[in-house]
């Protein structure tokens, strides 16, 4: 199974999403398209997929994606995309 820790973003609530999924296009149809009024991306419909990051395994996506939200700081999730070596730090430090 390929696991990956994925960020969407949305322009109109100016707010990232942060999870982790074994199946990413399942997972974005849901966010997109579910009638569950109770999750947190239903408030807005224009989610876009600002970072994806593939990992080797559950453990190590729940390790990542857990430090991300731990951040709690948008230009943390802002400087994933700007630099690169901060994913790839994570991703050695949980392996």
């Amino acid at each position: 199974m390929n696991f990956c820790v994925y960020i969407l973003h949305s322009i109109k609530l100016n707010r990232y999403y942060i999870g982790f999924t074994s199946d990413f296009d399942t997972r974005l149809d849901f966010h997109l398209n579910s009638d569950v009024q109770r999750k947190f991306t239903h408030k807005a419909n224009d989610w876009t997929t600002f970072l994806k990051i593939e990992c080797q395994s559950k453990k190590q996506a729940l390790a990542i994606e857990n430090h991300i939200k731990k951040m709690k700081s948008k230009v943390y999730v802002e400087n994933l995309l700007v630099y690169p070596e901060i994913i790839n730090k994570l991703l050695e430090k949980y392996i």
